[in-house]
């Protein structure tokens, strides 16, 4: 009989920090041209977002700003004068701030997406199983995009209710944030509840290992910004590297033969 995530997550073993840390370098060598190519992806699907937002804000600072403050003849107009047109813009001010609101959880949406892939990629290297070609927007579809917003949404409810708490609580949930997506990847069957309860159960149980995980991978992938700022494509996706060795060496892949058992490094010296 399969045990299930939680049982497996309640009898892993504790991961080893240095081995994880010197892995997850050795097999970065492997798969820095896909984080460089999904790297670049999330860009250029950021883009028209980015546009959709700040254009839009630029023109209306620019016809309801600084500007209304004259009229055409020069004259300056007393605060008195303005807030009735404050008033009049008001609702347009609303209905942006909703279509923003809508398209970041999108854009978070798209971007978890495109993670998600990284990290079937990087099981089918480890592996050595052939890769598909393209397959980077296979988390966009198949059912998929809404598990995938409504983990967004999920990820920043839970960061505002722990900034909410004076930012410290944010430490903690930063661990459980940074497994939602490897565990849904190979998890697909999960709720979206599911994966977040299997997240702060694997968080919570391994904390420490996985924050100084997260703080170090994550310096390590803006090194990439001494190569004239374009080399942190190549090296931003180092960051889910370890986050996918936490998962094989606590969670792993039972239904793989092909993957290496928890805590078997021989086969990964």
């Amino acid at each position: 009989m399969q045990k299930d995530i939680f049982q497996k997550i309640e009898e892993a073993g504790k991961p080893d920090f240095g081995d994880i840390l010197t892995r997850s370098f050795e097999f970065f060598k492997l798969v820095w041209q896909e984080g460089l190519v999904h790297a670049l992806i999330t860009m250029v699907l950021m883009l028209p977002v980015m546009i959709m937002i700040y254009v839009p804000y630029v023109a209306f600072f620019f016809s309801a700003g600084a500007f209304n403050n004259y009229n055409h003849d020069g004259e300056y107009y007393s605060q008195e004068y303005m807030e009735p047109d404050f008033l009049l813009y008001l609702p347009w001010i609303i209905l942006f701030g909703a279509v923003v609101f809508v398209l970041i959880f999108i854009a978070q949406a798209v971007a978890l997406a495109i993670t998600a892939h990284f990290f079937k990629v990087c099981k089918k290297i480890d592996t050595g199983k052939p890769q598909d070609v393209g397959g980077y927007f296979y988390y966009l579809k198949h059912g998929n995009f809404k598990k995938m917003f409504l983990l967004a949404l999920a990820s920043f409810g839970i960061a505002l209710a722990a900034t909410l708490l004076c930012y410290f609580p944010l430490f903690y949930v930063m661990v459980p944030l940074q497994l939602l997506v490897v565990i849904f990847v190979f998890n697909e069957d999960l709720s979206v509840s599911e994966i977040i309860k299997a997240s702060f159960k694997l968080g919570h149980k391994f904390w420490l290992i996985i924050f100084g995980l997260i703080i170090v991978s994550s310096l390590i992938a803006q090194l990439g910004i001494l190569l004239c700022f374009v080399g942190v494509f190549i090296t931003a996706y180092f960051v889910h590297i370890p986050i996918y060795f936490v998962y094989k060496d606590t969670i792993g892949f039972n239904d793989d033969p092909l993957v290496v058992e928890p805590h078997s490094k021989s086969s990964n010296q």
